[in-house]
């Protein structure tokens, strides 16, 4: 019997690696799928942990010296707010009041020459003068008077023959009236109120009719 010969089974062994249909199937390739891909390190998706903006200690951590600092800065600029309102306040009453003591000035400043009238006719010789003359001039005087208050805003309340109006009128009196028509009519004026402005100054003192049937 003759013994094989070594060097022709290494042949056969090598060749028969070679060949594919030699080859034992890797895992998958029995059911036709292809093979997984390996996974990568452990197996796990690496997280990157997100960047920190925030300054100063890591992880985004104000630290005591950068929180007092920021204290200090809101507490200043509340201090600076609150001094320019302070002023801005004051400055705003400041001119309020300029702005009336104006307007009063200039009211007085028309009220100079009705005021000169007035003192010649509170100065003038009795004896030589007539009761005519001193009234005309003191109604002048009156005339004056009115239309520079009235360039001013002042409205006049001579209510005569309108009807009763409680919130510019007050009723020292009444007197009978035959006429239903004219009931509860401003008869007379005791003394004319004012306006002005829209503000009631005084309220006219009036009589007033009453129809008692």
């Amino acid at each position: 019997m003759t013994s094989p010969d070594p060097q022709s089974s290494a042949r056969d062994s090598a060749f028969a690696t070679d060949d594919p249909r030699n080859t034992p199937p890797s895992e998958g390739t029995a059911t036709g799928e292809p093979p997984a891909p390996a996974p990568q390190g452990d197996g796990f998706d690496t997280v990157t942990p997100p960047s920190s903006d925030a300054p100063g200690t890591p992880g985004g951590v104000v630290s005591g010296d950068d929180a007092q600092r920021q204290l200090d800065e809101q507490r200043d600029k509340y201090l600076r707010l609150a001094a320019e309102f302070d002023n801005h306040k004051r400055r705003t009453a400041k001119q309020a009041q300029e702005a009336g003591a104006r307007a009063q000035a200039d009211l007085v400043r028309h009220l100079i020459d009705a005021l000169d009238d007035l003192a010649r006719f509170a100065h003038v010789d009795p004896l030589s003068t007539d009761a005519t003359t001193i009234v005309q001039g003191v109604e002048m005087v009156e005339k004056k008077l009115l239309k520079t208050l009235s360039n001013a805003g002042l409205q006049v309340v001579d209510p005569v023959g309108e009807p009763f109006d409680p919130t510019h009128h007050e009723a020292v009196a009444t007197e009978p009236t035959s006429s239903k028509a004219e009931d509860h009519q401003v008869a007379r004026v005791y003394q004319r109120g004012y306006v002005f402005g829209g503000q009631l100054l005084r309220p006219a003192r009036v009589v007033v009719k009453q129809f008692n049937g």
